[in-house]
C-alpha cells in the first residue's frame, strides 16, 4: 500500500511511538481492534462451530496466507481487516475469539467476533447456524471481563475506549434472506427492509457506546450486484452487474450514511465513520484492467453449482488460478487478498478521522 493514505498511517503511527523520547518502542496507533461481522471479516470463528453452513477451512483457502494454511479466512490470503491491522502498527492480528488461543495476553490486541453468513438480522445468521450480532455482543461483554482480568480494570477500561472497533456485515441480509425469502420481500420494500436493517445497527452501534466504545467503523454495503454469484444467480445470463442489486445496496448506503450522522449528533465523544468497500469494490469489478487486474467476473477457485456452494470454493475440486493475485474475486463473493489490499487503502482513508 505505498499510498498516501498507508504513509500517512505510518507516519502518525511513528509520531505517536517517538513522542515520548528517544528509545521508546513504536506502538499501533490503536491498543487493540475489536471486529463484529459477517465472512468478510470472520478469521476462523466458523471453524469452532460444528453446524456452521458457512466455513473456510479447507484448500484452496489460505493459499497465499501464513504457512499458506486455511485459517477460516474467505480469500486466497490476509482480508481487510489484516490488512488494515498491518497499517495500524500491528505485529499479530486478533484472534478468533472462539479459538482456544483466545487468552491471556492474547486478549490485548483485541477480539474478533465475527462469523460467516451472521449479518444485521438475527434471523439470517440463524438460517445459517452462525453467531448472531446479538451473541456477539454478549461474547464482547465477556471478552470485557476476561481483559480485566488480564490487564486489570483501569487498563481494560484504557484499552476498550482507545480500541478501533469494526463491523463489518449485512450482504446475507440480502443474498443469502432477502432475495430468495418471498415472505420478507412481500412484508418489506427494500427501503423499509433497509430501515430496518440500518436501525440494527444504530442500536448495535449504541450499546457499543455504553459499554466503553468511543471509536467505530462500519463498512458500507458492497456493490451487491458485482459479485460473481450474484451475476450467476441473478444476471439472467448477462456478464455484466447486475444494476437492480447496486441499487439496493445504494439505498442501504445512503440510509447508513443518515444514521451515522445521527449517532454523531447524539454522542459528541463518538468517533463514528463509514468504510467505504462499495466504491473501490465496484471500481475493480467494472474495470479491472486499470487496476492491474486481469478478470473480476470469475473466481480464482472453482465455486459450487448448487445451493451455499455458489458461493464459495467447492471443497471437493482442487482446481485454481494460477495466479490469485489478477482476481477480483477468489470465491463467488469474496475478494482475492490483491483485492482487499486495494479496498483496505479506501477503508484506511475514511477511518484516518476515527485513529488521530
Amino acid at each position: 500500500m505505498a499510498s498516501t493514505v498507508a504513509m500517512l498511517a505510518v507516519a502518525l503511527f511513528v509520531t505517536s511511538a517517538t513522542s515520548g523520547g528517544i528509545g521508546v518502542q513504536a506502538q499501533p496507533l490503536v491498543p487493540a481492534v475489536i471486529s463484529f461481522g459477517d465472512s468478510t471479516i470472520d478469521v476462523g470463528n466458523n471453524n469452532y462451530l460444528p453446524r456452521a453452513v458457512f466455513k473456510a477451512d479447507y484448500p484452496p483457502y489460505g493459499q497465499s496466507f501464513a504457512r499458506h494454511q486455511a485459517t477460516g479466512r474467505f480469500s486466497d490470503g490476509k482480508i481487510v481487516t489484516d490488512i488494515t491491522a498491518e497499517t495500524l502498527g500491528f505485529e499479530s492480528y486478533a484472534l478468533p475469539y472462539l479459538s482456544p488461543q483466545a487468552s491471556g495476553k492474547n486478549l490485548l490486541l483485541g477480539a474478533n467476533f465475527a462469523s460467516a453468513a451472521s449479518s444485521y438480522h438475527d434471523d439470517t445468521a440463524a438460517m445459517y447456524d452462525a453467531i448472531t450480532l446479538t451473541q456477539q455482543l454478549k461474547y464482547y461483554k465477556e471478552y470485557q471481563s476476561k481483559l480485566a482480568a488480564v490487564a486489570g480494570r483501569a487498563k481494560a477500561r484504557s484499552i476498550l475506549s482507545d480500541a478501533l472497533y469494526v463491523v463489518s456485515t449485512g450482504t446475507g441480509d440480502f443474498l443469502q434472506n432477502y432475495y430468495h425469502n418471498a415472505s420478507l420481500s412481500r412484508r418489506y420494500n427494500i427501503g423499509q427492509y433497509s430501515d430496518l436493517l440500518v436501525g440494527i445497527f444504530s442500536n448495535f452501534a449504541s450499546e457499543l457506546y455504553k459499554l466503553g466504545a468511543r471509536r467505530i467503523g462500519v463498512t458500507s454495503m458492497p456493490p451487491l450486484g458485482c459479485l460473481p454469484a450474484s451475476i450467476r444467480l441473478y444476471g439472467e445470463g448477462r456478464d455484466a452487474c447486475v444494476a437492480r442489486l447496486n441499487r439496493d445496496a445504494e439505498t442501504f448506503n445512503v440510509k447508513l450514511n443518515a444514521t451515522i450522522k445521527a449517532l454523531k449528533g447524539r454522542h459528541a465523544d463518538l468517533k463514528i465513520a463509514i468504510l467505504d468497500i462499495y466504491t473501490p469494490l465496484r471500481k475493480l469489478a467494472e474495470a479491472p484492467a486499470e487496476q492491474g487486474f486481469a478478470d473480476a467476473r470469475g473466481t480464482c477457485c472453482r465455486t459450487g453449482t448448487a445451493k451455499t456452494r455458489v458461493y464459495l470454493c467447492n471443497p471437493t475440486t482442487a482446481g485454481t488460478c494460477r495466479n490469485a493475485s489478477s482476481y477480483v474475486f477468489f470465491d463467488g463473493v469474496h475478494p482475492s487478498e490483491a483485492a482487499n489490499a486495494f479496498m483496505a487503502e479506501s477503508m484506511v482513508e475514511a477511518g484516518i478521522e476515527l485513529v488521530t
